[in-house]
């Protein structure tokens, strides 16, 4: 049976139901896909967590639920335990959606990428990019879609994440890009003495850390003019070379007008670091666009001990001196209103070093009004993503890391419910409900699928429309597209979920990072969902009924 027929039978299938808990079975009679074991452990470093075996995690066969390790340093590679699957799974899991498209075509790495969307002439257009490169799709019909444009460096930092907004001073789309040093690919353990080496080069990388401005007439980024840049080193013009500091990593947050914010180091003293891959301790920064021409510096805030000569202070986070900790950003400020239309809060997630509030009404002089201290939880990403979307009618705000190991080798990560209702007296509220398999599946729990289990982010800040009020969608790895039902805060439930098959093995074998994102058109009750083997558009009648074209 051909490719195209098996997808449209898969589709039609998967279509047959949008409310009824579903599992559709993998292709009749194909043989299990054998996992292939990643067995290396990277050479040990004294302070690391020390490694744990079973009992102390692993399967419960009584309850059928998997015990955590209580903390472990981070490595590479597969971690099988007993009850962990010898192949990868092709069900999927449905509940309360169903898929309208399928394309493997959108896919430009297994592992993450960012996604941005640009109206233009009736049209709506996809970027859909990592670091080294980029495809644009024609999705104005979701079930049609189209790639129009497309570019790949090879191994580079050529291509950053970046938002598109209407400057209506200009009277143009303008998008702001961020661009940061190398992370994967030089350095693997700086504690090492043989890396030595590599940290020096990454320091001394001759590339631009900072931010570009460009004017958006058409949606294949080689057709922008860029209209000005700023590094983040404010000691380094845009051409000198090396300059200091890690430059911007995430998506930038902009809304056409004066502001900017962007997470970064700005310049090498953003060194207290535990990661053992990365040199810097990022900050939160704002800049003036009010001239997209010529941007502006205006502030940057750190969480005391992130600087060299701040060690006192870095030395009383339980974290320091196990080099597996992520310290400080990687998103910049969460902010639920535009600060030059009354936004008055934003929040930070500052990895192993906290969830704080910030008083952004005068982004110049950005100052701190809360913190709580997040419980430990390594290996893994401890606090990356904070989604605002409720914020501004509960006072609730969605705090969240992300694992690294696979195999469910590390504590879970929970997202974390914080009432913000009294800004410098944040509070958590709860932890939104761990995701498990439907019954009939092969599994009792997620992380005997194999790959990473646990959450990625819930999008990002600058997806069409208005965010529903009751609904979360979070990228969950080997559990798909989880649906949480916040209308209560103080009960959240899973309302729905999509979770496709592990891998394609017509498309890759690479299994560790399963659902890496989602990006929700919220004008049109669309969720985007990206995996390892290509993107999906999934409908829920939890939104509405899905809109194919951009009729208001």
């Amino acid at each position: 049976m051909n490719r195209s027929l098996l997808s449209s039978l898969l589709l039609a299938v998967l279509a047959s139901s949008a409310t009824a808990q579903t599992i559709v079975p993998g292709p009749a009679g194909q043989a299990p896909i054998p996992v292939k074991e990643d067995l290396s452990e990277p050479k040990r470093v004294p302070g690391e967590p020390a490694h744990v075996s079973e009992p102390d995690y692993g399967m419960d066969a009584k309850t059928g639920k998997f015990k955590h390790p209580a903390e472990v340093p981070a490595i590479p590679g597969t971690r099988p335990f007993k009850g962990s699957l010898d192949y990868l799974d092709q069900n999927t899991y449905l509940h309360n959606t169903k898929v309208e498209a399928y394309q493997a075509e959108m896919l430009i790495s297994p592992y993450h990428s960012w996604q941005t969307t640009l109206d233009l002439d009736g049209r709506r257009y996809m970027i859909h990019h990592e670091k080294n490169v980029y495809k644009v799709y024609d999705i104005t019909d979701p079930r049609e879609i189209k790639v129009i444009a497309s570019k790949n460096w090879g191994w580079s930092n050529e291509f950053g994440p970046l938002t598109i907004q209407w400057n209506a001073k200009l009277q143009k789309n303008v998008a702001v890009q961020c661009y940061e040093v190398t992370r994967f690919g030089i350095l693997k353990n700086k504690y090492l003495p043989e890396e030595a080496e590599n940290v020096a080069k990454i320091r001394n990388q001759k590339i631009f850390r900072g931010f570009r401005v460009f004017e958006v007439n058409n949606p294949d980024p080689a057709q922008w003019k860029k209209i000005s840049e700023l590094p983040l080193d404010p000691y380094s013009p845009p051409d000198k070379f090396p300059q200091q500091g890690s430059g911007c990593g995430e998506v930038p947050v902009y809304w056409g007008g004066k502001y900017l914010f962007v997470s970064g180091a700005p310049d090498d003293t953003f060194a207290n670091q535990e990661y053992a891959n990365f040199l810097y301790n990022e900050a939160q920064m704002a800049f003036d666009l009010s001239d997209p021409y010529h941007p502006k510096r205006l502030a940057t805030w750190w969480v005391p001990g992130a600087r060299l000569g701040e060690e006192e202070e870095y030395r009383k986070n339980p974290r320091v001196g196990k080099k597996t900790a992520w310290m400080g950003a990687r998103m910049p400020l969460n902010i639920p209103r535009d600060p030059e239309k009354g936004g008055k809060y934003g929040y930070a997630a500052m990895g192993g070093m906290g969830f704080h509030v910030l008083d952004v009404s005068d982004p110049a002089r950005m100052k701190p009004v809360g913190k709580l201290d997040m419980p430990v939880s390594q290996a893994g990403t401890e606090g990356d993503n904070i989604d605002i979307s409720k914020v501004e009618k509960s006072g609730v705000v969605y705090y969240s890391g992300y694992p690294l190991n696979d195999d469910c080798y590390e504590p879970y990560k929970e997202i974390y419910s914080i009432d913000v209702k009294d800004p410098a007296n944040p509070k958590i509220l709860n932890t939104l409900p761990r995701p498990t398999p439907p019954k009939g599946a092969p599994i009792t729990d997620y992380c005997q699928r194999r790959g990473s289990f646990g959450p990625k982010r819930s999008g990002y800040w600058h997806q069409p429309g208005t965010p529903s009020d009751k609904y979360l969608v979070y990228a969950f790895y080997n559990a798909g597209a989880q649906i949480y039902d916040v209308s209560n805060p103080a009960e959240p439930k899973i309302a729905g979920y999509f979770v496709p098959k592990t891998v394609d093995p017509k498309v890759n074998l690479s299994f560790g990072d399963q659902t890496h994102g989602v990006f929700i058109e919220w004008d049109r009750n669309l969720i985007w969902v990206f995996t390892n083997h290509g993107a999906y558009a999934v409908s829920t009648p939890l939104l509405g009924a899905p809109k194919f074209d951009l009729k208001r």
